[in-house]
C-alpha cells in the first residue's frame, strides 16, 4: 500500500472561504478511497494562510518534514496555487521531495512530479500563479490607496481613538490620558521620563495593558492622529511574496487628509509639542544619540575596535521587547563593521552587575549603620535632602500655583483656546483640593511617627541597595566602570575603584 498524503489551503477565514476548505478536506478523503492501491495517513491544512510564502504555513512545513522521516510516498493537492504561489517555493520542495522519492500530483492541473515533463509544465503553472498573486496584491494595493484618498481608516484602534469600519471615535478615557501627556509636556514642560513615572505612580496603563515609558510618550507626542490630522501609508510592502512590512521613506506617496477626525489636542497645544520635540532631538536631549539615561550607556565596550555598544530594541515572538546592544561600529553604515558578533540583552548585562556586587562579600552591618546615621543627622537638622511626605506634597503645591499662572500667561498671550486654558485650570484646582487633603493627613501621620521607625525603615532600604534586592540606576551607575565584550563571547567587569576583573561567558 502506498501512503498517501493530502494537502489544501485556503487564503483567509472567510465563512465562505471555510466552506470551501472543509470541502476540499472530503474531496482528498473521498479521491484517496477510491485507489485500492492507497492508504490516507494524513491531510494537512492551512487556514487563512497566504501562499506566497511557506515560512507561515505550519501544516505545510509539518508535511515536508514528515517527509523527510520516509512517512509517506505521495501528496496529493488540488493545483499548483494551493500548494504555493512562489515560483522558487514550488520547485525547490518538489525537487527535494522528488530526490527523497516522494511524489506530488496536482489533480485539476494533471501533473505529477515524476512525469518527464512534470517539472516543466510544473514551472509554467507556477508561474502562472505567482503572477496571479502578483497582479491581486496590485489589485488590493489600489483598492485601498482609494478608499484612503475617501477618508477610510486602515488600522487598528488605539489609546483615545476607536477604529471601527473603517471611521475613528474618540474614547474618553483614553483622551484623558492623550491629553494629559501633551498638557504636561507641552505646558509644564516635563521631561518623557517623568511623564511616564507620573503615570505608573498614578496607575494608569498604556492602550495594551503595560507599563509606560518615555518610548512610549514619545510615540503618542508624535502622532499626528490626536490633532485630527491623518496620515495612511507610513508602511509598505515592497515584495508581494514575503508581505513583509517596511517604513516608508519616500518610497511610495503617503496620504495625508488635515481634519480628518475630531481631535483630542488643540492645534496650539500640538504645535507647541511638535516645537519642543524639535529643540530637543536639535541638542539630543530627549531621544537619540548616546546619553547616560540607561545604566550601561556608554559602559559597554568592544574589544575589537573600542567602540561603545549602542542600544536596539528587540521584539521577541511572545510579544515582549528587551533592550540588546550591539557594536556601535557594526551598525553604523558607511563603515568597514566590526566583527565582534556579540549582541548582549539589557537583563543580562544587569544579573552580571548583581552578581559582581554580591560576590564582594561587602560587612552591610558598618555602612548601614553609617548611612542610617547621617540620614537620621540630616532631618533632625532640616536639611534632608530626602524631604518627607508632608514637606513633598507642600512642594507639589508650590508647584500647581505657579502652573496656574503659566496657563494664565499662555491664554493672555494667545497661545491656547480659552476652552484649553478653564479645562487646565480646572485639572490644577481639583489637584489642589487632593495634594490638600493628602497634607492634612501626612502632617497627621508625621507626628506620630517615633525615631525609632524611622531608623528601621532607612536600614531596611539601605539594606536592600546594598544587597541589590532593589535595582537602582543611581547606584548601578555609581558602581559600574566598563563591560567589555571580547570575540570569543566572554566578557570582562570592572567596578569603580576596585582593581579585580570579574569574568562571564556565554
Amino acid at each position: 500500500m502506498i501512503q498517501v498524503a493530502a494537502y489544501c489551503r485556503v487564503s483567509t477565514d472567510k465563512e465562505d472561504q471555510a466552506n470551501s476548505f472543509v470541502s476540499q478536506q472530503r474531496y482528498f478523503q473521498e479521491y484517496i478511497a477510491r485507489n485500492p492501491s492507497w492508504e490516507l495517513y494524513k491531510i494537512y491544512a492551512d487556514e487563512g494562510i497566504s501562499g506566497t510564502s511557506t515560512r507561515k504555513r505550519v501544516q505545510f512545513n509539518r508535511m515536508i518534514q514528515d517527509a523527510r522521516e520516509g512517512k509517506f510516498q505521495l501528496i496529493l493537492t488540488k493545483e499548483v496555487s494551493r500548494f504555493s504561489r512562489n515560483v522558487v517555493d514550488t520547485l525547490s520542495y518538489t525537487r527535494e521531495l522528488k530526490r527523497m522519492g516522494v511524489a506530488v500530483e496536482f489533480v485539476t492541473d494533471h501533473i505529477n512530479t515524476m512525469d518527464g515533463d512534470g517539472e516543466l509544465r510544473l514551472s509554467i503553472m507556477a508561474t502562472i500563479a505567482q503572477d496571479e498573486s502578483r497582479k491581486t496584491s496590485n489589485r488590493v494595493v489600489w483598492g485601498q490607496t482609494r478608499q484612503m484618498e475617501k477618508g477610510v481608516v486602515f488600522g487598528r484602534s488605539l489609546l483615545g481613538y476607536e477604529v471601527k469600519s473603517g471611521k475613528m471615535s474618540v474614547e474618553p478615557e483614553g483622551a484623558k490620558i492623550v491629553w494629559l501627556i501633551f498638557q504636561k509636556y507641552a505646558m509644564e514642560q516635563a521631561a518623557t521620563a517623568e511623564i511616564a513615572r507620573f503615570l505608573n505612580r498614578e496607575g494608569h496603563r498604556t492602550y495594551h495593558g503595560g507599563k509606560w515609558k518615555s518610548s512610549a510618550i514619545i510615540k503618542i507626542l508624535k502622532n499626528e492622529k490626536y490633532v485630527g490630522d491623518l496620515v495612511q501609508k507610513k508602511t509598505y510592502t515592497p515584495d508581494y511574496l514575503t508581505h513583509e512590512k517596511c517604513t516608508n521613506k519616500g518610497q511610495v506617496p503617503q496620504i495625508r487628509i488635515a481634519n480628518h477626525h475630531e481631535p483630542i489636542i488643540s492645534r496650539e497645544i500640538w504645535n507647541m509639542a511638535q516645537e519642543r520635540m524639535g529643540q530637543n532631538n536639535k541638542h539630543g536631549a530627549e531621544n537619540g544619540g548616546h546619553s547616560n539615561r540607561y545604566v550601561f550607556s556608554g559602559k559597554i565596550k568592544c574589544s575589537l575596535c573600542g567602540a561603545s555598544f549602542v542600544s536596539r530594541i528587540k521584539k521577541l515572538k511572545d510579544g515582549t521587547k528587551v533592550r540588546r546592544w550591539s557594536c556601535g561600529t557594526a551598525v553604523n553604515e558607511g563603515t568597514d563593521g566590526c566583527d565582534i558578533g556579540k549582541l548582549v540583552r539589557d537583563d543580562d548585562a544587569m544579573n552580571m552587575l548583581k552578581i559582581a556586587v554580591r560576590s564582594l562579600l561587602l560587612d552591610t552591618k558598618p555602612i548601614m549603620n553609617n548611612v542610617t546615621a547621617l540620614v537620621l543627622d540630616a532631618i533632625q537638622a532640616g536639611e534632608s535632602g530626602v524631604p518627607d511626605a508632608s514637606e513633598r506634597l507642600r512642594f507639589e503645591l508650590d508647584r500647581l500655583k505657579q502652573k496656574k499662572e503659566a496657563v494664565m500667561d499662555h491664554y493672555f498671550s494667545g497661545d491656547i483656546s480659552k476652552e484649553d486654558m478653564l479645562t487646565m485650570k480646572k485639572r490644577y484646582e481639583d489637584q489642589e483640593q487632593s495634594f490638600g487633603e493628602r497634607l492634612e493627613k501626612a502632617e497627621v501621620k508625621q507626628q506620630g511617627r517615633n525615631t525609632a521607625q524611622l531608623k528601621q525603615d532607612i536600614q531596611t532600604e539601605v539594606t536592600d541597595l546594598l544587597n541589590y534586592q532593589v535595582e537602582s540606576e543611581v547606584l548601578s551607575k555609581t558602581l559600574l566602570h566598563s563591560l567589555t565584550v571580547f570575540q570569543d563571547k566572554h566578557m570582562e567587569l570592572r567596578l569603580n575603584d576596585l582593581p579585580m576583573v570579574f569574568r562571564f561567558t556565554g
